[in-house]
C-alpha cells in the first residue's frame, strides 16, 4: 500500500511543470476562455523552447504537445467565429 502524505496518495510519476500548464490550457479551452488559454500557451512555449541552464543536463524537448495545443486553440477560435 502506498504511503500517504497529507490527504493525497504518494504519486510515483511526477508531472513536469509544462504538463501542468498544458492541463490548465485544456481546461481553459473547455471553458471557452480563449484569452487565458492563449496566455497559458505562451507560457508553455517559453518553457518548451528555452535552452537548458549552463551546466545542466539537456532538457527533454517535446514540441508536439505545443503544436497540437496551437492547432486546438486555432480550431476552437474558428469554430466560435463561425457560430456568431
Amino acid at each position: 500500500m502506498p504511503r500517504r502524505v497529507g490527504r493525497g496518495p504518494v504519486h510515483h510519476h511526477r508531472r513536469r511543470f509544462s504538463d501542468h500548464i498544458l492541463i490548465a490550457f485544456h481546461l481553459g479551452c473547455g471553458q471557452r476562455d480563449f484569452e487565458v488559454a492563449d496566455r497559458l500557451l505562451g507560457i508553455l512555449q517559453r518553457i518548451v523552447l528555452r535552452p537548458a541552464p549552463a551546466g545542466s543536463p539537456q532538457r527533454r524537448s517535446d514540441v508536439q504537445p505545443l503544436v497540437a495545443a496551437l492547432e486546438c486553440l486555432s480550431a476552437l477560435r474558428h469554430s466560435e467565429a463561425g457560430d456568431q
